[in-house]
């Protein structure tokens, strides 16, 4: 009898860890990630009317700057799987309100002022009209003319103008476009900082020179930015989307996009986040978004186009999202946890659950990327 009611303990519990790995790993419902991507999308719809408006915080800025240029990136990612007018024409506002330039209306090698042009070059691909593509591709060929490669010293760079030199190579089909964004990102990835800015052994990056080793964390880490590191592992969806499989190149994005993606398993929070220095959780640790996001964005993306391994990153990425959705968004739709801007940990600190960042849009963008990667699994 006892023997028995010890083999009924086994049974259940091995039941209940079936079900309980079961209930971990399944997929969010599509109707309820739409129905979140388009409350906090909304939020900032109706906090901003005027895509052109300026954006005020310690300083006036136009808003074709990086921060709206991301949002943007996101917008565009939410149209495809919900295909709603309003969200095209906000898209369309943007472009026009700014005349389709860049920062400054001008020409521009600058990454940060280039990244408007993502949306720019999406939106020229719904509907052609020369004008919406016209200044970035100016910016890009003008660069193009000059043997200059080292313009990426921060990581952030390669997701806001990577993408864009990828979109003009199919747009124009110009393998030109390739061979020299190829040649950026090595010369970032071996070059600046000395050695440069690619940790080769650990498979993440410094966020610039400044913090290339013998920099370290108070625990005698490297210092790896959450965010910075999403942005670059954003960049290799962004690129891969639009870069031809045959290409000689793509061969050694998807390999730095899996190297990453295995550096990044083993440094997630417990609760599903990311902490915003990735080795150092006592280094303003705790919850944070945007790095969070961008990580879900790409392991979701690396899931959907058979890159990874669906066993490995789906749990991971579920939890990071139902994190997402149940920590860090309010009713109205409003962001909480998202890290304001910077190059490092400490910068604008603290983050909180009802702390509003300097700047609000990068935050959804990301947010909106991760979403729609998510929506896009399969069963």
């Amino acid at each position: 009898m006892k023997r028995q009611f010890i083999r009924f303990q086994t049974l259940l519990l091995s039941m209940l860890i079936c079900s309980g790995m079961l209930f971990a790993q399944k997929l969010p419902d599509k109707k309820e990630i739409i129905k979140t991507l388009e409350l906090t999308n909304a939020y900032f719809m109706n906090k901003w009317p005027d895509a052109g408006k300026v954006i005020v915080t310690n300083s006036s800025r136009p808003s074709n700057i990086w921060t709206r240029a991301v949002y943007y990136e996101g917008l565009m990612a939410l149209y495809t799987i919900d295909k709603q007018a309003p969200f095209y024409d906000y898209a369309v506002q943007w472009g026009e309100k700014h005349q389709w330039s860049l920062r400054g209306n001008q020409i521009s090698r600058n990454a940060d002022n280039q990244c408007c042009g993502q949306t720019y070059i999406d939106l020229y691909l719904i509907d052609k009209k020369p004008e919406r593509i016209a200044v970035i591709k100016a910016s890009i060929d003008t660069m193009m003319k000059t043997s200059k490669i080292d313009d990426w010293n921060w990581i952030d760079a390669i997701q806001m103008s990577m993408p864009v030199f990828a979109r003009l190579g199919k747009v124009f089909n110009d393998t030109a476009y390739y061979g020299r964004m190829f040649k950026m990102y090595n010369f970032s990835k071996f070059n600046h900082g000395g050695n440069g800015l690619y940790n080769q052994k650990d498979k993440l990056w410094w966020r610039d020179k400044d913090f290339v080793a013998p920099y370290k964390e108070p625990n005698g880490k490297d210092c790896y930015w959450s965010r910075g590191n999403g942005w670059v592992f954003a960049s290799y969806v962004r690129t891969m989307d639009f870069l031809p499989k045959s290409s000689p190149y793509y061969k050694t994005y998807l390999q730095d996009f899996k190297d990453m993606a295995q550096a990044l398993l083993p440094l997630q929070r417990t609760d599903g986040y990311w902490n915003c220095s990735l080795v150092d959780s006592t280094h303003f640790g705790g919850k944070e978004l945007s790095g969070t996001a961008l990580f879900v964005y790409g392991m979701a993306w690396g899931i959907n186009n058979g890159f990874l391994d669906k066993k490995i990153y789906l749990p991971v990425i579920i939890k990071a999202w139902d994190a997402l959705v149940k920590n860090s968004v309010h009713e109205d739709g409003k962001l909480g946890w998202v890290q304001g801007t910077g190059k490092e940990p400490k910068d604008s600190q603290p983050v909180g659950y009802d702390k509003t960042p300097d700047f609000e849009d990068y935050g959804l963008g990301c947010f909106l990327l991760a979403g729609t990667e998510m929506y896009k699994l399969k069963k």
